[in-house]
């Protein structure tokens, strides 16, 4: 039976205590979210492929590749299945010049359709509505045109594609702190209660409503996260009332690690695909071009730990060499989602699988 509600002691993971699921909807028995495995997680592979340029074509010729050596491994095959929808969770917070490319949209897009995927049966989902249409997911007010016509774009700021009975709970109200309090009630009915307050709700599109979905990230440092990435990108920016989270430096760091264990959310999501085509060591998320740096490198992977620990490692390097301090260790957003059993953050254990050109 589906978990309907989740719950989680937020501040208790600080103390590695087990998490706890509130009581399901109806007479329905509950489910404990401790059932999330809590042993070392599988070490999967990460296959890492080379664009010769950030072209379309190349895109989707190394996207191919990859997700070749994706099914030859005996990965669940990228086929539609009894729903015969796909999502795909883009990132466009940071602003242009800070976006899921979109010409790696396309080529994943592509593949997908090859394995037999209509075309107005894959979404995008994204957070923001000025942010995607700034970065020119959502059709310009100049031209009225989209590099995405005929695909369907869930927005989910929009608050149309969040379940009630689908939620994160903590014992973080947003309005706790009277120091933001006008700031944070502006928007809020008078009449909600503590309770609604400390609930982030799920966007449900990509784990109910499609046979599988793609995590499609772009790497930033955080002040409070450490590596705003793969974790993130799938956790925070697809839910609701997740600012409150950013008050301590503890909190947002447990509430990804939990958020990101979730059984229905894990199962359905497959991998994640990401491009280093660009990238933010310092002053992240916001968008600064002083601190940014492109590869041409193209990752997938099922364990997103082991891609933002990969990247944290690259933001260090550079900070380092640029003479900024590294990101502070007391940011444990690895180390929880590690302890959960979403992934491994052991660099030196990683297997990483470069395929051909």
């Amino acid at each position: 039976m589906l978990l309907k509600s989740i719950c989680s002691l937020c501040l208790g993971l600080l103390a590695l205590a087990p998490l706890q699921a509130a009581a399901a909807p109806s007479s329905a028995a509950t489910r404990r979210v401790s059932e999330v495995p809590q042993a070392p997680a599988k070490r999967e592979p990460l296959w890492e492929a080379r664009l010769p340029s950030y072209s379309e074509q190349d895109y989707a010729r190394q996207v191919e590749n990859l997700f070749a050596a994706w099914e030859s491994s005996g990965g669940k095959p990228l086929v539609p299945g009894s729903k015969k929808r796909v999502g795909l969770k883009i990132y466009a917070d940071s602003g242009p010049g800070m976006a899921t490319p979109i010409p790696l949209v396309h080529a994943v897009m592509g593949a997908l359709m090859k394995r037999g995927f209509k075309h107005e049966d894959i979404f995008l989902v994204g957070l923001n509505q000025l942010r995607l249409r700034m970065t020119g997911y959502l059709p310009s007010y100049i031209t009225g045109k989209s590099p995405f016509e005929g695909t369907k774009i869930y927005v989910l700021e929009s608050n149309r594609f969040y379940d009630p009975v689908w939620f994160y709970d903590s014992p973080l109200p947003t309005r706790f702190d009277p120091v933001f309090m006008e700031t944070q009630t502006k928007d809020v009915a008078t009449s909600s209660s503590l309770e609604e307050d400390r609930k982030s709700f799920l966007a449900t599109p990509l784990f109910l409503e499609a046979d599988f979905w793609i995590n499609l990230p772009v790497f930033t440092d955080h002040p409070t996260l450490g590596v705003n990435g793969s974790l993130v990108n799938a956790t925070l920016w697809n839910a609701s009332n997740t600012a409150r989270f950013f008050r301590s430096p503890a909190n947002a760091p447990a509430a990804v690690a939990e958020m990101s264990a979730i059984p229905e959310l894990r199962e359905s999501w497959i991998f994640t695909i990401a491009s280093l085509e660009h990238y933010q060591y310092v002053g992240g998320p916001y968008f600064n071009s002083l601190y940014t740096v492109s590869e041409p490198v193209l990752w997938l992977s099922k364990d997103p730990v082991l891609l933002d620990a990969l990247m944290l490692d690259r933001i260090n390097t550079l900070r380092k060499k640029n003479r900024f301090g590294p990101v502070s260790e007391e940011i444990r957003t690895l180390e929880f989602a590690e302890i959960l059993g979403v992934g491994s953050a052991k660099l030196g254990d990683a297997q990483i699988i470069p395929i051909g050109q």
